[in-house]
This record gives structure tokens, C-alpha cells and sequence, in this order.
């Protein structure tokens, strides 16, 4: 992984020396082909229990098992969201960062320690972008829904389209600039969400990095079995939320899921345990279909993982098919016209990479790859030079500068793309939601 200077740094920083931010309500109208499973919602924790246990269960397929067929939910919704931009004014390229199960849009802009873990803060203040971070569709201050067959994957990526079509034409209400050019970062579920945009609308963004992500659906079971879930509403916190919402039970549970051993500030832990989100049943039964399919992105794409990632790698991203190096290094398959392709492993480092004692470097990574491919003003860059890393990780970029094929630039707001439209509800073959894994 590439990094730029800390003069080109400062420079940036001097530009954006401080950030204004608002909150906005964004109202959109999502549409989605969901599934319709034959599953009842959980009234009782003995209930919860035995879903995650039925869905976990090894050998078996409990997603596809109780689907019963599909049915187009649409709907009008509220998003809440925060914008970000330099003091000096707005960049010529935004942010859009997605969050994953178990965290509001607070994950990147988390207040502890005077903004220390916020990205947004790094990202405004010192590289000179423009952020927005929402509060996916069902979660949060956003709408909320029926758990089972409404708040799905499927519907919740209409919903980030819907939001990257608006500001990119400068339609939303508060933000005064239409942003041209766009780049992507999810987190766990929200990289979900971000692959499964490019693969329907490869043009839609300029670049895309997928943190705390691989496309080994083997481990997924542990996160769920890790979570030990209970009816969020029985959180105090959480009383908003009606029954089929569930979230971690305490925060053993929460380290299990995103803290690794000797990584972490035990007070943010407490922090992320006490501002924890729910997940919907709907959404646990649909996560593995997101990344099923091939995904023609022509752009750049950087995956970061941290080494010791429980859902997507086990606790141990080395341990890899013959021929890799990691396990998240093995998606490179799966993006055959990416501009360019890189791969990141965050030495000891657990899923919930932005609260980890390694935070400063995963976000050096992350935002030298976009500083990179898509500058904050689109100005040449100097030179790049590489970045010191926590605990050795294994930094190795596979297939860098593939030719990527001519795109009409106005064709990112028209139609899927045929090869991910094509997956019969996604939860098809190629996805590893079809094999024998259970969820």
C-alpha cells in the first residue's frame, strides 16, 4: 500500500484546518427485491436463541431453507446524516461511508479522546475531504421497519444508490455542491452493502475501499454465535425498537465481535458496547448475498482487514487457500476490471478496525489510497512513500493496474448491471449463501 509524504500531508492540513458539519434528515424512496422467508419474529430470547441457532447450524442453509419467494418492497424513508466539509469550503470529491452492523453512523466520527478515533475528523481536517456518513436504512435516527422482510441487504443498498444519486446531482437539501466525483468506504456489512452498489451500478463512484470485509462467508457463524443476541428492545437504550431487532447481550459480546486481544482502550469498548445498534432478522437472513456475484468496477478498490477479523477471517486473515497470501487477497478474483486492486492486512487487529489502538494506520491506508486515485480537489499528488505499520502486517497488493474498460462517465445512474441483476434474488448460486455454510 502506497502512502503520500507528510509534507503533501500538512499541505492538506493546512488547507482544512477545522471542519463544519450538519446534521441533515434526507427523505428518499428505496425499492428492493426481497426475500420472503418463512421465519417468525422473535418474541422471546429462547426465540432469538433458537434462530441464530438455526441459522448458524452447520451443513445447513437456514436462509434458503425458509425462503418462500420474493416480493418488491418499496417505500418512503427518512435518513438521517451527517455532512462534513472543510472550513475553507467544500472539496470536489466526497466521502460516502457506510457502517456495519452493531454501530450508527458514529463509528466514523467517534467523539472519544477529542475526536482521536474519528475518522471523518482525519479525512476533513487533515486530507481535505468532504464526508458523509448515514445511519443505514432501519438503524439509528433513520426509518425503522418490520424486521423480518422489510429492513433487508437488498433494500438498504437501493437506499445507499438513492443517496449517492442525490449527491452527486446536488439534490439534497443543506448541501449546496453536486459532487462530481464520489468515492466509497464501508465498514463489515456497510463494505457489503458498498460491493453490491458497484456490482449493480459499476460507474456510480470513482473508488471503493471495503474495510473489516473478505468474501470467505466460513466464519460468518461465529459472529452470530460471538454476538450472543437478545431482543434489542430490552436494552435500555434500545426501547425504540420493536421485537425481530436484536443486539448483542454485553460487552464480552461485543469484544468478541470487534475487539482483539491486547488491541483495544477497554474504554472504548465500554463506549462501543453502551452506543451499540440492533440488526434485523431480515438483514442476518440476506447479508451473504451481497457478494455473491462478479463485480465489474472498473475503479480502484482496496480491501483493509485486520489480521485477527473474527467474521471474515476467523481470527486469522494468513490462513489462506494455497496461492494467497491472506484471505481477503482472494476477492481479487472478483473484480477482473479494477483499475487497480490492494489488499491490506492490519496486523493484530480485530473487526471494528476504527476503535483499535491501530486506528491511525488504517486510516493513513485508507485515505492515501483514495488521496491517491481520487485527490480531494483533483489536483495532481506528489510522489508517494510508504507508511510505517503496526505489528508487520502483511501489506501486499495483488494485481495492481488492470486495464479497466472505457465507461460513458453520465452511464453510472442507469441501469444494474446485468450480471448481478441477473442472480436470482442473490441468494443464487455463486454466493456463498448456497453452499453449505448455514447462513
Amino acid at each position: 500500500m502506497k502512502a503520500y509524504t507528510a509534507a503533501a500531508v500538512a499541505a492538506l492540513a493546512a488547507m482544512a484546518e477545522a471542519r463544519r458539519c450538519q446534521n441533515l434528515t434526507v427523505p428518499i424512496t428505496a425499492s428492493a427485491r426481497n426475500g420472503v422467508f418463512n421465519v417468525s419474529t422473535p418474541v422471546t430470547n429462547i426465540d432469538v436463541t433458537n434462530f441464530i441457532l438455526d441459522l448458524t447450524q452447520q451443513g445447513k442453509n437456514y436462509s434458503a431453507n425458509t425462503l418462500t419467494g420474493y416480493a418488491t418492497v418499496s417505500g418512503k424513508y427518512n435518513i438521517a446524516a451527517t455532512y462534513c466539509e472543510p472550513d475553507s469550503g467544500p472539496a470536489d470529491t466526497l466521502q460516502i461511508l457506510t457502517h456495519g452492523i452493531g454501530f450508527d453512523r458514529s463509528y466514523w466520527d467517534l467523539p472519544a479522546n477529542n475526536y482521536n478515533y474519528s475518522y471523518v475528523k482525519e479525512a476533513v481536517d487533515e486530507y481535505g475531504y468532504s464526508t458523509f456518513t448515514y445511519d443505514r436504512l432501519g438503524i439509528g435516527m433513520s426509518s425503522h421497519g418490520e424486521p423480518v422482510n422489510e429492513i433487508q441487504a437488498w433494500l438498504e443498498v437501493d437506499a445507499l444508490k438513492e443517496l449517492t444519486l442525490m449527491l452527486r446531482a446536488g439534490s439534497v437539501s443543506g448541501i449546496s455542491k453536486a459532487y462530481a466525483k464520489t468515492v466509497h468506504a464501508g465498514h463489515s456489512f456497510g463494505s457489503e452493502h458498498t460491493y453490491a452498489l458497484t456490482a449493480m451500478y459499476p460507474n456510480i463512484t470513482d473508488a471503493i475501499a471495503l474495510t473489516g470485509f473478505s468474501q470467505n462467508g466460513s466464519f460468518i457463524p461465529y459472529f452470530g454465535l460471538g454476538g450472543n443476541f437478545l431482543q434489542a428492545n430490552l436494552n435500555p437504550a434500545l426501547t425504540s425498537y420493536v421485537d425481530g431487532y436484536l443486539a448483542a447481550s454485553d460487552q464480552s459480546a461485543v469484544q468478541t465481535n470487534f475487539f482483539a486481544p491486547g488491541a483495544f482502550d477497554p474504554a472504548i469498548l465500554a463506549i462501543a458496547t453502551s452506543t451499540g445498534q440492533p440488526v434485523t432478522v431480515g438483514e442476518l437472513l440476506t447479508i451473504g448475498g451481497e457478494t455473491g456475484s462478479v463485480n465489474h468496477f472498473p475503479d480502484p478498490v482496496l480491501i483493509i482487514t485486520g489480521g485477527r477479523d473474527i467474521p471474515y477471517c476467523g481470527g486469522n486473515c494468513y490462513s489462506a487457500p494455497t496461492g494467497y497470501p491472506n484471505i481477503p487477497s482472494t476477492s481479487k478474483n472478483n473484480f477482473p476490471d479494477a483499475k487497480s486492486f490492494q489488499v491490506v492486512i492490519v496486523g493484530e487487529a480485530g473487526h471494528g478496525l476504527n476503535l483499535e489502538y491501530s486506528h491511525p494506520y488504517t486510516y493513513s491506508e485508507v485515505l492515501n489510497f483514495f488521496l491517491q486515485n481520487v485527490p480531494p480537489g483533483g489536483k495532481a499528488t506528489p510522489e508517494p512513500t510508504t507508511v510505517s505499520a503496526p505489528a508487520q502486517p502483511d501489506k501486499t497488493a495483488t494485481g495492481t493496474e488492470i486495464p479497466a474498460p472505457s465507461t460513458a462517465a453520465a452511464s453510472y445512474a442507469t441501469t444494474p448491471s446485468a450480471a448481478a441483476a441477473s442472480e436470482p434474488g442473490h441468494w443464487g448460486q455463486g454466493s456463498w449463501m448456497s453452499k453449505s455454510h448455514g447462513w
